[in-house]
């Protein structure tokens, strides 16, 4: 089955339900843009989001992919742009049936899947790659060989607050020492 460029929404009714559709996401400028004001980024240049559509049973839909981009993030200790690659797989199952969680216990019996969302009239694909992209994003990038750089602060004639002492743990540890 050859690649489809697609629009980022795909309606169902554009779907054949007893085969699937393969994909290729077009990423025009707008939709790059979006993305990098949604994630917080510098800038994201060869994204790539390509995969197949196929029917699961009872009218429900898989999508199967692979993700790929590279973005540019401020580092988190020196704000330098930090480059990150990302190619994942990614796998989401659209199900018509209502996903049923009790608010109090989960059962045990109900295998969960983290890969289950509610089906609607559109599948997002464009949501998708936003969600799979900003889960594999780095929260705190560095650039290599930073180091950062610890401060203690205390007034003249006491012991300064540092990181190991401001842990209350830290401090009963401390206490338990001394009545040893």
């Amino acid at each position: 089955m050859p690649s489809e460029h697609v629009e980022p929404n795909l309606e169902l009714r554009h779907l054949v339900q007893t085969r699937g559709i393969n994909f290729d996401l077009d990423f025009s400028e707008v939709i790059i843009s979006s993305v990098v004001q949604q994630l917080d980024l510098i800038a994201l240049r060869k994204a790539k989001f390509s995969g197949t559509i196929l029917p699961l049973e009872k009218g429900d839909w898989v999508l199967s992919g692979i993700l790929g981009a590279s973005v540019e993030q401020p580092c988190s200790l020196t704000l330098v742009p930090v480059r990150t690659r990302i190619d994942v797989p990614v796998v989401r199952n659209f199900r018509k049936s209502k996903l049923q969680l009790s608010d109090t216990v989960l059962d045990s019996k109900t295998n969960y899947d983290d890969n289950d969302e509610p089906l609607h009239q559109v599948i997002d694909i464009l949501r998708v790659f936003c969600e799979a992209l900003s889960l594999e994003v780095p929260d705190y990038p560095r650039t290599e060989n930073v180091v950062a750089v610890t401060s203690e602060y205390g007034p003249p004639g006491i012991a300064s607050l540092t990181d190991d002492s401001a842990k209350p743990f830290a401090v009963l540890a401390e206490l338990k020492k001394k009545i040893e």
